[in-house]
């Protein structure tokens, strides 16, 4: 499975960008994907995830409120709809797939994830 994301850029404090990420092939109803995130200097860190199996999602403490990660079954597409966007949200995006239920504890754990988009860059300027 290849993960294609985009949809990142140059933003202002405060503005919006909605990330998406397509696999090439359907994904199974077990399912779960994700969004990380990795900023220079830094490890790659767990922003959002959702389980298929459940329509569930969870969030890293620092984008609550501020981030929306959805599914759009009929469009095979993983969304992540960024608003109220902070200097520090600065980093490489990617997009992550596993082919089975990634249980709660787990969601945060990059070695969860089989499949990996090759990542999408977005930059908030202050």
């Amino acid at each position: 499975v290849q993960l294609q994301a985009y949809g990142g850029g140059l933003v202002q404090t405060g503005g919006s960008l909605r990330l998406s990420c397509a696999p090439s092939t359907r994904t199974e109803r077990t399912s779960t994907m994700a969004w990380f995130r990795q900023a220079p200097g830094k490890e790659r860190e767990f922003v959002a995830a959702t389980r298929f199996s459940s329509g569930h999602t969870y969030y890293t403490d620092s984008v609550k409120g501020r981030f929306t990660i959805a599914r759009d079954n009929a469009k095979n597409t993983l969304y992540l709809q960024m608003n109220s966007l902070k200097p520090e949200d600065t980093a490489v995006y990617y997009c992550a797939l596993t082919r089975s239920t990634v249980i709660l504890s787990n969601l945060h754990n990059s070695g969860a994830y089989g499949y990996w988009g090759q990542g999408t860059q977005v930059t908030v300027s202050s």
